[in-house]
């Protein structure tokens, strides 16, 4: 059964219309339906508040990593464990095709279901989960193989076990090793981009951001708790910390945004993954277009930007 946040419940009843005129094989209340639902659509998508995208980022029929790699990867072959401690289920390590090209596809997985939300933690990774993503790189690089990372967690997993086993490091390693990788390296945030559990698959050539996603520094809840002791003030937060595609574009934080369908990925995910696979195609060819030494300087240049600014 499909879920409907409250702002689409309008289009959830026009829906059920019009499988109900499909039933009665009524042709003219099936078209009248569907203008309506075209109507609708465009509508309530054509206005969308911060606090309502970051609700369409966190659907729970939006589709997860694990659904792009099944729709846009061919021959994929999973790869486990970071050779240090064990396998993280957070995240997703998968060497494959994509469109003939051969790939790496490093995704964050949230889960669904109680049974699956636990295994994936919820999306939180470990530090084993970041240094499997790692190793899954290195490998990629020995190989020449480009990478696509998508991003999709609240956070890192903020667990004692996982501060034991050095969160920070883990994260921060990826940071600066990902700079120097000398393969074309694609992210995309297809749902939640939180903190550092982010930033850790987020260093790359190009990082793009569906229509409907967030990034930010902290989770809305989180910074309402901080700023004025009150989680409920979460719609405040979204519209105070800019974690739309539109505002970090404007700054020059993300290189694309990605048009996702208009009703969202969690109706359309066959349109939704065929984008993503457009433009991590489309970006390779243009990168390797590029000596391995210009690709570097052009990575370079693009992540000490951020923060920068003149007076």
């Amino acid at each position: 059964m499909a879920t409907y946040l409250e702002f689409e419940k309008k289009i959830e009843q026009i829906r059920d219309d019009i499988d109900a005129a499909r039933a009665r094989d009524d042709i003219y209340a099936l078209e009248s339906f569907e203008k309506d639902l075209e109507k609708e659509v465009g509508k309530t998508f054509g206005s969308l508040s911060d606090y309502q995208k970051l609700q369409l980022a966190r659907h729970p029929d939006r589709p997860y990593s694990l659904d792009y790699i099944r729709l846009i990867m061919d021959d994929a072959y999973e790869i486990h464990g970071d050779r240090a401690f064990r396998d993280d289920p957070a995240i997703l390590c998968y060497m494959g095709y994509i469109d003939g090209q051969k790939a790496m596809i490093i995704g964050e997985q949230k889960g669904r279901g109680t049974k699956h939300k636990i295994k994936r933690n919820f999306g939180m990774p470990n530090p084993e989960g970041y240094r499997k993503a790692l190793r899954a790189v290195k490998l990629a690089e020995k190989f020449n193989i480009p990478v696509l990372m998508l991003i999709d967690t609240p956070g890192a997993y903020p667990g004692l076990g996982a501060e034991e086993r050095g969160q920070s490091e883990a994260i921060a390693r990826n940071l600066f090793e990902f700079t120097s990788v000398k393969v074309p390296m694609i992210s995309v945030v297809i749902g939640e981009g939180g903190s550092g559990g982010a930033l850790a698959i987020g260093v790359a050539d190009k990082l793009a951001m569906m229509r409907y996603s967030i990034f930010a520094v902290i989770s809305p809840e989180g910074c309402a708790a901080i700023l004025w002791n009150d989680p409920k003030k979460v719609e405040q937060a979204s519209n105070a910390l800019k974690i739309t595609p539109d505002d970090l574009y404007s700054h020059g934080l993300i290189d694309n945004v990605l048009d996702e369908p208009i009703i969202g990925a969690h109706r359309e995910r066959y349109a939704a993954a065929g984008i993503v696979k457009s433009y991590f195609v489309e970006q390779v060819r243009t990168l390797k277009e590029l000596s391995i030494d210009d690709m570097l300087e052009q990575r370079y240049q693009r992540l000490t930007s951020v923060g920068a600014f003149t007076e």
